[in-house]
């Protein structure tokens, strides 16, 4: 049983843009904070950036706060990525992650994996130079 779908990666040239949306059902997507990872081969998952449940709190990688903005809606439980100015390091397979439901993951690090209770499997972004 799907929980989490992930969509909107593809091919964009470096300096290019591209909005990820993950659809969740209601169960998992209410009264949680909601975060996005990403993985290359090889490497860990690596932590993109994370909104409260109500959407007012949002926290983000040093390396991606300038260039990516996270937001959710709430009506239609989806949690979106907004990447701007995307340069081959941003080439991933994007993972969106619900963490516990409480207002900011009830205390868990949300910049850790593990932290995550349900995922979804993937958006691949691939940036051409």
């Amino acid at each position: 049983q799907v929980q989490l779908v992930e969509s909107g990666g593809g091919l964009v040239q470096a300096g290019g843009s591209l909005r990820l949306a993950c659809a969740a059902s209601e169960r998992i997507f209410r009264n949680r904070g909601m975060g996005w990872f990403r993985q290359t081969p090889g490497k860990e998952r690596e932590f993109v950036a994370a909104i409260s449940a109500g959407g007012s709190g949002k926290s983000y990688a040093d390396s991606m706060k300038d260039r990516f903005s996270i937001s959710r809606d709430n009506d239609k439980n989806i949690v979106y990525l907004q990447m701007n100015r995307v340069n081959a390091e941003d080439t991933a397979l994007y993972y969106c992650a619900a963490g516990p439901q409480g207002p900011w993951f009830s205390g868990r690090d949300f910049r850790q994996s593990s932290s995550y209770d349900y995922w979804g499997q993937g958006t691949q972004v691939t940036v051409s130079s």
